[in-house]
């Protein structure tokens, strides 16, 4: 499912949304917890095409796991981090 959460868990929170909120007001508040999802996708949509949009030509295939420090790394320096092994461990003195 989405956010690695299982049919399991999902059941889980159903089933503790009815005991706390009760049967009367379950189906309002799910109305407005997808409501909230929906809208927070809408906004996340529309900030990744802005986004690609002020960045120009070139940027069209972007994501936003592109945009993590680590992996912008990795693509600026390419080859660059394969060449250099890294430091073998070194023992205390004994």
């Amino acid at each position: 499912m989405f956010f690695d959460i299982g049919a399991g868990e999902i059941l889980g929170l159903a089933i503790l949304g009815m005991i706390l909120l009760g049967p009367e007001r379950m189906p309002k508040a799910a109305a407005d917890a997808a409501r909230w999802i929906k809208k927070m996708r809408t906004l996340t949509q529309s900030a990744t095409a802005e986004l690609r949009e002020n960045l120009g030509p070139g940027f069209e295939n972007l994501q936003p796991a592109d945009l993590h420090p680590k992996t912008f790394m990795k693509k600026q320096l390419g080859d660059l981090l394969d060449e250099n092994p890294k430091p073998k461990s070194v023992r205390p003195a004994a």
